[in-house]
């Protein structure tokens, strides 16, 4: 088991580098969602932002428990208990939607002809482990409510802040919880599958669409144009 939490971060991190130029180099225009949005809308509309919401909270969660040190909350004056509820509750409204996003998905891709047929063996992969890594995740969360609940900040943060500065602390991962330890195996086989599936959007996403000035209309009528004045500013859209 040593072995395995010393190569797995770093033959991981391996494939998702590689697969990414491999993918970008001989599959461009495969770098995409493969959108099913023509075949069916009417519940894409909900499960898709239930879903991506859900997931960006929950990613958001991740980045804070396993990179902000013990320390830093200690230091801004958040006890481990009031941390673990935060944590608790936020984690779990966010899985629980993430979840319903991906049942909705998964129901919405096999009831639905025209996008069931355009389902890959790839994709049915994709959602098993993706939905597999959130749920071992809530249910390793769960196990552990009461009381002070698994402080996974002692343990498997600093084994994992260990990986990106070369030092993982392979024994830090030894007594960890069982499901904890699953729940960061299929997290990693997530992360190693992103090149090789729909999930390489990830790379893409419009995220300057959020940034971007209003696109103005204006009408081409040049006799309106000419009758009406000249005025700084936007204008109301009639």
């Amino acid at each position: 088991m040593t072995a395995l939490w010393s190569a797995l971060p770093y033959v991981v991190i391996a494939l998702l580098i590689a697969g990414t130029v491999w993918r970008y180099r001989y599959d461009k225009f495969g770098w995409t969602t493969r959108s099913s949005q023509l075949y069916e809308s009417k519940l894409l509309r909900i499960a898709s932002p239930l879903f991506h919401y859900g997931i960006l909270f929950v990613l958001a969660g991740h980045l804070v428990g396993l990179f902000i040190p013990a320390s830093w909350t200690d230091g801004l004056g958040v006890s481990e208990h009031t941390y673990h509820l935060l944590s608790l509750w936020t984690g779990t409204v966010a899985g629980v939607a993430t979840v319903l996003g991906i049942a909705l998905l998964i129901y919405r891709r096999r009831t639905a002809g025209p996008v069931f047929r355009a389902t890959t063996a790839n994709d049915k992969l994709m959602y098993l482990v993706l939905l597999g890594a959130i749920v071992l995740g809530m249910w390793a969360k769960l196990s552990h409510a009461t009381g002070e609940g698994y402080d996974y900040r002692a343990t498997i943060a600093p084994w994992l802040r260990g990986v990106f500065t070369l030092q993982p602390d392979s024994a830090l991962m030894a007594d960890v919880p069982v499901l904890y330890q699953i729940h960061v195996v299929v997290g990693f086989a997530l992360i190693a599958l992103i090149p090789f599936s729909r999930l390489i959007h990830i790379f893409s996403a419009p995220v300057q669409y959020l940034f971007r000035p209003y696109i103005v209309y204006r009408s081409r009528d040049r006799r309106q144009l000419a009758a009406r004045p000249e005025r700084r500013g936007w204008e109301r859209i009639q």
